[in-house]
């Protein structure tokens, strides 16, 4: 088996399996993975990229001790705390990146859900930006039940985003406070709810191969229409503070087999950007399709809508905003 002949495969209909013997993705040329990605990429999603934009709505003082976050209450950190913004903020922030010809834009809270009041503001600030703007609605509020999913649906929200973050082995050494099935358990919702789904992970918080592998595989079995790839920028002040930096080639494998093994969805290049040359020029030459933009990440964001939708305009791609 080789990368080429393995891509081709997949094109023509093989998908990956936890049957499988995935070890040759970690053991083959890195080069020719890559290429054999970025084929995968083309055939199934073609050149348009995916962008979208994000807003922290509430942040700091959550409950759960997600090791890698700066926003948990655990732990000491210069993280900036405020309950749920105003509409107007919001809605002005959403005004934004319709401009700049942002696909997609989300409402992200901390906490392990949003609910009660701050919950009804998020309805009435999807309901506005429905009336008022003309790009696809997201959110990533926690585990929401089925009824929450519903109501932010029928708001106009046509997507929802709820990371796994890594394997099931290895979730427990990055969170306590509540579990991996928890998390496939909202998954599924969204996808009954006929939702957009949106689940990735974090890479560098001291996982094996053998998680990645078994993250991307538990994505393709769920169905996520897209994947968010973060690699860890050590916060100070969490418990993985201290984590190395990886390097580019570790994360370009990386995208590479989350393309071989999820085809067909949306593979998002996030958090960790910085760590990439040209902003991740070669990520999305090795499977990345889609990818967070702008200056609203909850870590510091490494490019703007403009410098992002000029370097994938350089590299022949579509950045015209199209809703779905």
């Amino acid at each position: 088996m080789n990368a080429a002949k393995l891509a081709q495969e997949i094109i023509d209909g093989r998908r990956i399996t936890r049957e499988d013997d995935l070890s040759f993705f970690l053991t083959c040329d890195l080069e020719e993975l890559c290429k054999g990605a970025d084929r995968i990429r083309e055939a199934f999603v073609g050149n348009k990229v995916d962008l979208c934009s994000i807003i922290n709505g509430r942040s700091g003082r959550c409950p759960e001790d997600c090791k890698y976050c700066a926003q948990s209450a655990h732990y000491r950190t210069n993280c900036e705390t405020y309950d749920f913004l105003p509409e107007e903020q919001i809605l002005a922030a959403c005004k934004v990146n319709e401009r700049e010809g942002v696909d997609r834009f989300s409402i992200v809270t901390a906490g392990k859900a949003l609910t009660g009041e701050e919950f009804e503001k998020a309805i009435h600030a999807y309901e506005m930006m429905r009336r008022e703007c003309d790009i696809d609605l997201c959110a990533s509020m926690g585990f929401l039940n089925e009824e929450q999913l519903h109501r932010l649906h029928q708001a106009g929200v046509s997507s929802y985003h709820h990371n796994i973050e890594t394997s099931r082995r290895n979730f427990h050494n990055i969170c306590t406070t509540h579990t991996y099935e928890m998390k496939i358990a909202t998954l599924k919702k969204v996808k009954a709810e006929g939702m957009y789904a949106c689940s990735g992970g974090i890479i560098g918080m001291g996982e094996t191969w053998e998680d990645r592998l078994n993250m991307a595989v538990s994505l393709a079995e769920i169905g996520v229409d897209s994947i968010p790839i973060n690699a860890l920028m050590p916060i100070e002040g969490t418990p993985l503070e201290k984590m190395p930096p990886l390097t580019e080639n570790d994360i370009l494998r990386t995208i590479a087999f989350f393309r071989y093994i999820n085809p067909q969805a949306d593979i998002r290049l996030a958090a960790g950007r910085a760590l990439l040359t040209h902003d991740g020029e070669r990520a999305f030459r090795s499977g990345a399709n889609a990818t967070i933009t702008g200056n609203m990440l909850t870590t510091a964001a490494c490019a703007t809508i403009r410098s992002d939708r000029k370097m994938l305009q350089d590299l022949g791609r579509d950045v015209k905003a199209v809703k779905i």
